[in-house]
């Protein structure tokens, strides 16, 4: 087996190639990507063992790549086209068509104008969930 440190585990080499980690491991259960296994019986892949998945990446059209998500540490994003854009004061609403699904973000108007983003631009959705819960205390639990 090649030397450890050179190797990548899944979750590292799902995040190269910009796709999700039970995607990989599908890949990986398939036999679409090849991996030794360490002592312990857990998977791992060689950098070059991804080239050819890269590679086929890099032909690809730049809104149909993966490289994007790639330059960016969210996963979560969706790849669509601008279909209404209406900016009011400092705020901007864009709305996206992915497949048949509209996603709708609120976005500072200056963001949509140092985009230069216009109706009918290719553009993807970041989405980041945080949730914040509210549990109201006693005097005395202070």
């Amino acid at each position: 087996m090649a030397n450890q440190k050179q190797m990548l585990t899944p979750r590292e080499a799902s995040r190269i190639l910009g796709i999700s980690y039970p995607t990989i491991k599908n890949w990986i259960l398939s036999g679409r990507l090849k991996t030794s296994t360490t002592p312990g019986g857990h998977h791992r892949l060689s950098f070059a063992s991804l080239k050819p998945f890269i590679e086929k990446d890099a032909r690809k059209s730049e809104v149909e790549s993966r490289e994007r998500y790639r330059r960016v540490s969210g996963r979560n994003q969706l790849a669509g086209k601008v279909v209404s854009l209406r900016v009011v004061g400092l705020l901007a609403e864009v709305v996206l068509a992915v497949g048949d699904a509209r996603v709708t973000s609120i976005i500072t108007a200056e963001a949509v104008r140092e985009m230069g983003l216009k109706k009918g631009d290719p553009a993807a959705a970041l989405i980041k969930s945080t949730d914040v819960m509210i549990e109201r205390l006693d005097e005395e639990s202070l």
